[in-house]
């Protein structure tokens, strides 16, 4: 089953079964009342996180229940440039602000005595939700162009960020997020989910504590395109009622509009998404990183391993097939390319491991799965210590549970913003050489290559009057 075949919560029964299920696994307790937190007081034992949602389409079906089952949290708005409608992955999906204002309203109404309530505000312009004082912190789940814009201005306006991966859509905006989150001094959690997986945690300390020997290769793979898309003849089509298209373009060249273009499948268009390059190897590279204890950096070199892109004038311009090659400064090779399943691959000179997206770890020799990591070896973090199923709606819910708990401590989460920064760049400068290609070199340091050519790629204009916020 692929990453964005799981099950879909948007369906009631399936919500409702899940925030049952995580809430007891992560020990939420229900209470009578939602309070808002600006009511308590900032030190009142039951004072709440107050939260916004910003976009409302196919991944909020997985971030919405993630933060509904924590009890120390209260999602009071949503935004959304859809108001509600068709055209995401599944063909039956409604999608859009108002149905996420029904989900919210509904999860609350359930601890009300009346049964009701309709405390959860919709919003077209996230600027709006931005400007309310009430609000402690967002979750980010809009296309990668609009990432760093609206992650800025959040931090600019004191709020705490939760932002789905990839981080950002070029270097360039990686850098300035990075940037941001220190000069406001925020919490910044990048949506890479599977930093909380007991499975994936597991398989990189293994590989940290040496049981695979030095690590000479590492194979990352991500899933092919979820749709063919329209070729080079598809024709525009009109906008539907309570979309507003231009918003949604946003600081994104004008196109125009064609339902394959918005909602799940603007992540196969370069001027939205890197593809899926980016989007299944912000998770799988994201996992070599960390395995190989490369986080804030990346590899030196980067060179084409033979993708393939769709023909000239098609809508989708995403490479249709990944396949680079990088290489980190102590030599280590990764190759990321496209195959069915989405895995990443450690090999060292003394065994090899793979672990799946979904959980699935396989070593060479088998028993290196089991072996026990020491009380005096290298630990990687945890976002639920007593978590040791790896089942991906848990996982989600660990996530924003260690997010959750960054923001009370002021401590960094699992995935800051600069571990967020380093994977994305790595997928970024993959698809710049599947793009141009040809090997590049490449400093981490100054995030510069002596390619000019790349060095234009490293950056995209916004269309006026959009401006990342200074």
């Amino acid at each position: 089953m692929k990453d964005n075949e799981m099950a879909k919560p948007n369906q009631a029964t399936n919500r409702r079964q899940f925030l049952k299920q995580a809430a007891t696994s992560v020990g939420v307790v229900a209470t009578a009342s939602i309070v808002p937190a600006s009511v308590l007081g900032a030190n009142a034992p039951s004072n709440r996180i107050n939260v916004g949602l910003i976009g409302c389409g196919h991944q909020s079906q997985r971030i919405v229940p993630a933060f509904l089952v924590h009890d120390d949290m209260q999602m009071v708005a949503v935004c959304d440039v859809n108001r509600s409608g068709i055209g995401y992955y599944y063909p039956e999906q409604v999608l859009g602000r108002e149905t996420a204002q029904r989900w919210v309203n509904e999860h609350y109404a359930t601890k009300t005595r009346s049964g009701k309530f309709d405390g959860c505000h919709a919003y077209l312009d996230f600027r709006e939700l931005l400007a309310r004082a009430d609000i402690d912190a967002v979750a980010i789940v809009v296309p990668d162009h609009w990432h760093a814009l609206i992650a800025i201005a959040a931090m600019k306006a004191g709020k705490d960020v939760y932002c789905e991966k990839p981080l950002s859509l070029t270097i360039d905006q990686g850098r300035q997020m990075v940037n941001a989150t220190g000069k406001y001094n925020r919490i910044f959690q990048t949506g890479a989910q599977f930093r909380s997986s007991p499975n994936v945690r597991h398989a990189c300390e293994l590989v940290r504590n040496g049981r695979l020997g030095k690590i000479h290769t590492v194979r990352t793979w991500v899933a092919p395109n979820s749709f063919e898309g329209p070729g080079p003849n598809w024709k525009p089509m009109p906008v539907p009622a309570g979309f507003d298209y231009d918003f949604w373009l946003g600081p994104a060249p004008e196109a125009a509009y064609h339902i394959e273009r918005c909602f799940h499948r603007w992540r196969y268009i370069l001027d939205y998404s890197n593809g899926q390059t980016a989007n299944y190897g912000a998770h799988t590279n994201d996992i070599a990183q960390w395995g190989l204890g490369m986080d804030g950096t990346t590899p030196i070199e980067f060179e084409d391993n033979g993708s393939e892109f769709p023909p000239a004038g098609s809508l989708f311009t995403a490479a249709s097939k990944t396949a680079f090659r990088a290489r980190y400064a102590d030599g280590i090779e990764l190759l990321c390319e496209t195959r069915n399943s989405a895995a990443t691959k450690f090999e060292g000179s003394e065994g090899r491991l793979e672990i799946t997206l979904g959980g699935s770890l396989k070593t060479f020799p088998e028993n290196i799965k089991d072996s026990v990591i020491g009380p005096n070896e290298i630990h990687l973090p945890r976002s639920n210590p007593a978590r040791e199923e790896n089942v991906r709606d848990l996982i989600d819910a660990d996530h924003v549970r260690n997010f959750l708990d960054a923001v009370k401590s002021r401590e960094e989460p699992i995935e800051p913003v600069q571990y967020g920064h380093s994977s994305a760049s790595l997928c970024i400068l993959g698809n710049i050489a599947q793009r141009v290609k040809r090997k590049f070199d490449w400093d981490p340091v100054a995030e510069r290559s002596t390619d000019n050519e790349v060095n234009e790629l490293l950056t995209r204009p916004m269309r006026a009057p959009w401006a990342l916020p200074s």
